[in-house]
């Protein structure tokens, strides 16, 4: 089986999409302790680490898998990417600053020393126009890597069978040429597909789908009047239209929105199970979607286990912030064909 590195794997979506597409993962780093908990409960990774990346050796880790350079197959991660987000590179200073910016090069220094075959780092698509990807491109085609015009690209998950609408950069490069790109689905997935079935929350037995919400009488009926299958706040009489609302008639139009049923979803972020916070209304019934069906969304299998140790808000950023297997484990069968496994 071909092996695999996952660094930055927080809850293990990206592991998750590597395993799917037939890659063995063999070591896995996190500096969030409660993700690396969510981790091992669902990954049986021999070293699954929670540190500071920075704190790692990887000479001492490439010693412990008892591997040589260039016998790894596979090097994937995805380093934090909040320091290139949309609403952070509007301010070009504050984002210039960004400590996490430079994680990318972490990534690099385990390249350096493992010499995998393949390299597979995902991020947000604002990365790719950033002076540091130029950088990271130039050291990694010294290393003798084939990279193109194709090597880092944006995507959209739902064009990979997940449903939601979500674009990613991800850039893939091998030492043995170029990285066929994977075909795109014919028939996107949809949210009725994606959650449809699932119980009411409530009783379902399942924990992560069962968590109790407390919500104001005055929010609980602004929800219960957004329109079935994609209403969104406009849709509200003037009597039930929030104050902030009112201030910024035409801003943030997703927050207190319906998902449509036909539709993929708006993309899931950590404030999923916040209607204040986008598009995160259930499609029919009056509240926010819950975190197991932010998790389907996402494509985690449903018997996905995530820790609650931190509480609510914390397991909704770790949903959140995950890699989408399906998107994931597109990519690593393209590089699996590539490698001739």
């Amino acid at each position: 089986m071909l092996r695999a590195i996952d660094l930055f794997c927080g809850a293990g979506g990206l592991s998750q999409g590597l395993k799917d597409a037939g890659f063995e993962v063999v070591f896995a780093v996190d500096n969030n302790v409660v993700a690396i908990e969510t981790y091992k409960m669902n990954h049986a990774t021999p070293l699954a680490v929670a540190d500071d990346i920075k704190n790692i050796d990887p000479n001492i880790v490439m010693q412990q898998l008892g591997l040589k350079a260039g016998e790894l197959d596979l090097l994937a991660g995805c380093p934090p990417c909040q320091g290139f987000s949309k609403l952070r590179t509007r301010n070009k200073h504050i984002s210039a600053e960004d400590v996490r910016n430079d994680l990318i090069f972490e990534y690099l220094r385990f390249v350096e020393t493992f010499q995998p075959r393949a390299l597979m780092l995902e991020n947000v698509p604002y990365l790719i126009k950033d002076s540091r990807m130029g950088t990271f491109l130039s050291a990694v085609s010294a290393l003798g890597y084939s990279i193109n015009e194709k090597s880092a690209s944006v995507e959209d998950a739902s064009d990979y069978g997940v449903p939601q609408r979500r674009k990613r950069m991800i850039f893939v490069a091998s030492r043995l040429g170029s990285i066929t790109s994977p075909p795109k689905v014919m028939k996107k997935v949809t949210v009725r597909e994606a959650i449809g079935n699932l119980p009411e929350p409530g009783k379902s037995g399942d924990e992560i789908h069962d968590l109790p919400v407390i919500r104001s009488p005055r929010v609980t009926e602004v929800i219960a009047a957004i329109p079935k299958d994609g209403g969104g706040r406009l849709d509200l009489p003037d009597h039930l239209q929030l104050p902030c609302h009112k201030k910024c008639p035409k801003g943030f139009l997703d927050v207190y929105g319906r998902m449509w049923w036909d539709k993929v979803s708006p993309t899931i972020t950590g404030g999923c199970h916040n209607p204040s916070k986008g598009r995160f209304l259930h499609p029919e019934q009056n509240r926010a979607i819950t975190l197991r069906e932010a998790a389907a969304l996402q494509t985690f299998p449903p018997d996905y286990k995530f820790s609650l140790r931190k509480g609510k808000d914390s397991l909704a950023l770790m949903i959140g912030n995950a890699l989408p297997p399906k998107f994931i484990q597109a990519h690593a069968h393209a590089i699996r064909e590539h490698l001739g496994a």
